[in-house]
């Protein structure tokens, strides 16, 4: 795998230890490149940076804990679907449900087992590569169901534009009726009163009110 292929992951921890073999597990998969920060506040200039795959961190820090560090990323769009792991000493069951109530994806205590950090990496990455998926795959349907209505919209508008307006209904006398046709042969005022043994007169009174 390509260094450009690695998923990137941000540790966050203030414990120089933990940092550095939870740093050197993860890279030694070589599935991984992991960017370390002692601190939260080193981690968010990271993140300006640069955002990972996933975020793994610490609950205990100086200044800004994890509690506090993940509700600032989740108050950020750019973050708010980033998959974030606590790793901390704290693990009372409130501790864990107050975790997943911040919103973090992971909850694991110290001391931790490697592997299973690694197959809680590799799930959440995955499920977010699924998701991204879906996204893009639900955005290209939206994306294309938009300019089928806009071409319809352009036909519609076209169509309008040329086809003719409909002819007005008139209810005719079936005497209207016949004198319309005959007028529409071209006969005469006279002609047609010959034809429909009538007077002219009345001939010119029905042409009079069908103009």
């Amino acid at each position: 795998m390509t260094e450009k292929e690695k998923e990137k992951l941000l540790l966050v921890d203030d414990e120089p230890g933990v940092r550095e073999s939870v740093q050197a597990y993860l890279e030694d998969n070589e599935e991984f490149q992991v960017q370390v920060a002692s601190n939260a506040n080193e981690a968010w200039d990271l993140l300006q940076k640069e955002t990972p795959d996933l975020v793994i961190s610490d609950i205990m820090m100086p200044q800004v804990d994890g509690y506090q560090f993940l509700k600032k990323l989740r108050e950020d769009p750019r973050f708010k679907a980033l998959p974030v792991v606590f790793l901390t000493a704290r693990g009372m069951t409130s501790d864990r449900i107050q975790g997943y109530q911040a919103g973090c994806d992971a909850y694991l205590s110290k001391p931790f087992d490697p592997e299973e950090l690694e197959a809680i990496v590799k799930n959440l990455l995955e499920r977010r590569s699924v998701t991204f998926q879906e996204n893009s795959s639900n955005t290209q349907l939206e994306k294309m169901a938009q300019e089928i209505k806009e071409i319809r919209t352009i036909l519609g508008q076209q169509y309008s534009l040329v086809q003719t307006p409909s002819p007005i209904k008139i209810e005719l006398t079936p005497r209207e009726q016949s004198v319309l046709d005959l007028v529409a042969e071209g006969l005469m005022n006279k002609e047609i009163a010959r034809r429909l043994e009538t007077s002219v007169r009345n001939v010119e009174k029905y042409v009079s009110r069908l103009l």
